[in-house]
């Protein structure tokens, strides 16, 4: 998952303000690189910069809706767009720790700051003077002399204000603002509700014997955690998947494994503090109110027009595509799952919680594979190596470990990227574990942007965020498989921010549609199964042995085993998803037979559960793909298609193909419309049955 931070903040001032001297936000950041000073940041500091930062960006709003002068595009749009610097300066770091290492003061500022800054976000799209200098220039754009970027840039402002209501009424715009406000709060509610559920469950196993199968990696890690917990001598799980999923795999006790599943699949619904039904009651009827008063019939209309797949009906129509072969061949996965376990003449039928263990077993008889067999061949700080090293093979980029720059956590490390000619291309973050602070997931995201400005280009700052497997006292972070691909996906989005050569911050990386932001990511999954870049990174941990070429041919073999299960639990989030956004009335309903009616439409088998259930998807409630969990397969049509472009070569690190993808798409950026950048890269409309062959689905 990409996560995506909106830098609107707000402030009522909490604690004693701190003299601005005192304030790091108010100084120049002394380091090198324009990284923020986190050894000396405070949670004092926060609120007194996001209330100067606010001011201070509004006073350059006023300034320029306020401007007697004709406008321009320098004067308008450039000046809106490198505006707000130390608002922007304290939001990236705040919601970058937020995020990753929260605590009750920072989810207090978060509560605070956050209707605030949807406020002050509102005052400038609502800016009825600003409008109309935008509206000015956008009805005379053609006459502007403008270069494609600007143009570009100017649409989007433009876009971006009638999206936000600046052509309502003032009746109207007293509305919307409340409903921002509301929303705006609903949304980060329910993310702090799902962090708190998450962290609320514990598992203490107190007998070994209820272990059985479970490799004994994983019980180490667990009595560790117990150990933590103040229960020697006990297992501890939770509902972090790098605890529970191994469970799910390996785990004998039947009984376990569906205890955990329902203790992840069930969060935020069990009708205490934390649940979120009433939450997703609330912002569906708030959405529904906001599109409607925008002219949309509703909020996936709305949303959709502002994306490459443009309506509703488009999206369910491509989903439709995919999800009937799915739904197909997850039929013929279960049938033999359930082969497997009438052979074992117990009279169980299979659930949920046994999908993954027989899973297990049938990649082992069918492929002799078994994915603890490979874990040992799979240290992070390998893997990592690996990533990098594709990016240098693709892209000449260089990686070089820096100590001493200031860290939010001490699990972060920091290493700057350079280019084949040596200069610098920016500076990544990486933060790998689960802490109680963090979110759940994987995310990448921004502590500054590139831009240039008075012929200086600024290097964005990056940071990849996950919550891997954790080391033991005697073994270092071994990652399973999914955990793998995972890194390879963010480190893609990573370098969407990293390479991006954008004049306008507005249009720099990642700052893209929401259904084509996904494409840098998932293409580097293409990379990382392929024996040539495995040879990279696939070394055991003790002895630093390259894994059996056999091994690495087993992986190959199995390329598209279990795709049935693992594209109709996608698949049945995204559907989901966009029935909750194709409402159009604001009627309350009951959140759970909403989501059964949803699967029972859909024809979902009982033997799965969607990825998602609803009062724990924060992806649509909260992180931003609201109508946009489709994304992900949308841009899996992309990427397949595009990584044909290096094996139609014969060479999957072809330097023509890799320096195309990198000048037409990591570097554009949001400079112009998504699939005539894709189409300028790969000569030809995406070819979507790349997609179905490459999963094993046609």
């Amino acid at each position: 998952m990409k996560k995506l931070f909106f830098a609107l903040m707000i402030g009522t001032i909490m604690v004693a303000c701190t003299a601005k001297t005192d304030n790091p936000f108010f100084q120049s950041y002394e380091n090198e690189y324009g990284a923020p000073p986190f050894d000396k940041i405070k949670t004092e500091h926060y609120m007194p910069a996001f209330t100067e930062g606010m001011k201070q960006h509004q006073a350059e709003i006023d300034s320029i809706a306020n401007n007697t002068e004709a406008p321009t595009f320098a004067n308008t749009i450039e000046k809106m767009d490198f505006s707000g610097e130390l608002l922007k300066k304290v939001s990236s770091a705040f919601f970058n720790v937020q995020s990753a290492d929260t605590n009750d003061d920072l989810d207090s500022i978060a509560k605070e700051i956050t209707p605030e800054l949807t406020a002050h976000n509102d005052n400038i799209y609502l800016n009825d003077k600003l409008f109309q200098r935008v509206k000015t220039l956008y009805d005379n754009r053609t006459n502007l002399g403008l270069t494609a970027e600007q143009n570009r840039l100017l649409e989007k402002y433009y876009k971006n204000f009638i999206r936000s209501g600046a052509a309502l009424n003032e009746t109207q715009k007293a509305g919307l603002r409340e409903i921002n406000k509301e929303l705006s709060s609903a949304e980060l509610n329910f993310a702090q509700n799902v962090l708190a559920e998450t962290n609320a469950y514990q598992k203490f196993v107190t007998s070994k014997d209820e272990l059985k199968g479970l490799p004994e990696g994983v019980i180490q890690a667990a009595a560790e955690g117990a150990k933590e917990a103040g229960k020697e001598g006990q297992w501890l799980f939770t509902t972090q998947k790098s605890s529970f999923i191994p469970v799910l795999q390996y785990g004998e006790n039947r009984e376990l494994r569906k205890e955990l599943l329902m203790a992840y699949t069930t969060r935020c619904n069990h009708d205490n503090a934390n649940d979120n039904k009433k939450l997703i009651n609330t912002i569906m009827k708030l959405r529904v109110k906001k599109a409607q008063l925008l002219g949309f019939e509703s909020p996936a209309a709305f949303i959709l027009d502002n994306t490459m797949a443009k309506t509703p009906e488009a999206v369910y129509s491509f989903l439709q595509t995919v999800w009937t072969p799915a739904v197909a061949k997850a039929k013929v996965e279960a049938a033999e799952l359930q082969k497997m376990m009438d052979a074992e003449k117990k009279g169980e039928k299979l659930e949920a919680w046994d999908w993954w263990y027989y899973t297990e077993k049938l990649r082992k008889e069918k492929f002799d594979l078994n994915e603890e067999e490979l874990k040992p061949y799979f240290k992070l700080e390998n893997v990592r190596e690996g990533v990098f090293g594709l990016g240098g093979k693709l892209f000449g980029l260089k990686f070089e470990k820096i100590t001493g720059m200031p860290v939010y956590n001490k699990d972060v490390e920091t290493f700057k990227v350079l280019d084949a000619d040596g200069s610098l291309i920016g500076i990544l973050y990486t933060d790998y574990f689960p802490r109680a602070g963090k979110a759940s997931g994987a995310w990448m995201n921004n502590i500054s942007e590139q831009y240039i400005k008075d012929g200086v280009n600024h290097r964005p700052i990056i940071v990849n965020v996950g919550n891997f497997t954790k080391p033991t006292s005697d073994k270092p972070s071994l990652l399973t498989m999914d955990e793998v691909e995972t890194m390879f996906h963010e480190f893609g989005h990573a370098l969407h921010g990293l390479l991006a050569q954008s004049t306008y911050p507005g249009l720099s990386g990642t700052n893209v549609v929401r259904d084509f932001v996904e494409l840098p990511s998932q293409i580097m999954e293409n990379w990382c199964w392929e024996p040539e870049v495995m040879k990279t990174y696939a070394k055991h941990y003790k002895t630093g042995e390259l894994m059996p070429q056999a091994l690495m041919d087993k992986i190959q073999k199995a390329g598209t085993f279990n795709q049935g299960f693992i594209n109709t639990e996608l698949l049945a989030a995204s559907l989901l998803d966009m029935d909750y956004h194709t409402l159009k009335d604001t009627a309350a309903f009951d959140v759970n037979q909403f989501e059964a009616n949803t699967m029972k439409r859909i024809g979902m088998i009982p033997e799965i559960i969607v990825r998602y259930r609803s009062p724990y998807f924060k992806h649509i409630f909260e992180g931003g793909y609201s109508a946009g969990y489709y994304s992900y397969t949308w841009a899996a049509v992309l990427d397949a298609d595009a990584y044909q472009a290096f094996k139609e070569t014969g060479d999957i690190f072809n330097q023509k193909v890799a320096t195309a993808f990198r000048k037409n798409i990591l570097e554009k950026g949001d400079s112009d419309e998504p699939m005539k950048l894709y189409k300028t890269f790969r000569g030809a409309d995406p070819n979507p049955d790349a997609l179905l062959i490459k999963r094993g689905l046609k």
